[in-house]
């Protein structure tokens, strides 16, 4: 049986995640068109040419910062800034995409993807931070909470649609 899109794109972005460098959590994202078809991938971690953070450890941790906060101490760029920067970077339109990615985008990527031109968002895992639901809604953008149902026919479930 042939699986549903969104389920497709979700299981692309969780495998996508597993490339993730950062210690405290694997976030991926993908940037789809009209299409479906993938125009970008990202996941989170160092910047290149950066030692990653499993090598020399987590600067958050380390200083007991709690999750959400104090964004720019962190050295991971995020799944969904690595998504849209590769985008950039290769000269491919993301202006009217789908981004599908695992963890409810965090303010500062709430602003790039709305600046960016993506229309809809599909996630799994809510964020600590939460300011950038309502950036997001007031902005126009379609968010859903989308999770894969674990049945053998492979459904979906959109579980809250903002």
């Amino acid at each position: 049986m042939r699986i549903a899109i969104h389920d497709y794109f979700m299981g692309i972005t969780k495998q996508v995640a597993k490339r993730s460098t950062c210690l405290r959590r694997q976030v991926g994202a993908i940037i789809v068109n009209e299409n479906n078809v993938i125009l970008s991938t990202g996941y989170n971690g160092a910047p290149c040419k950066i030692e990653h953070c499993e090598v020399k450890g987590c600067i958050r941790d380390k200083k007991d910062i709690k999750s959400g906060t104090r964004q720019e101490i962190c050295m991971a760029v995020h799944a969904e800034q690595n998504a849209i920067i590769h985008a950039a970077k290769h000269g491919t339109s993301i202006n009217g995409s789908t981004m599908y990615v695992s963890t409810f985008p965090c303010i500062i990527c709430s602003k790039m993807i709305i600046n960016a031109g993506i229309k809809t968002i599909f996630y799994d895992h809510d964020y600590s931070e939460t300011a950038g639901y309502r950036l997001l809604v007031d902005a126009g953008i379609i968010v859903k909470k989308y999770s894969l149902t674990r049945t053998m026919n492979c459904s979906t479930k959109i579980i809250k649609e903002y």
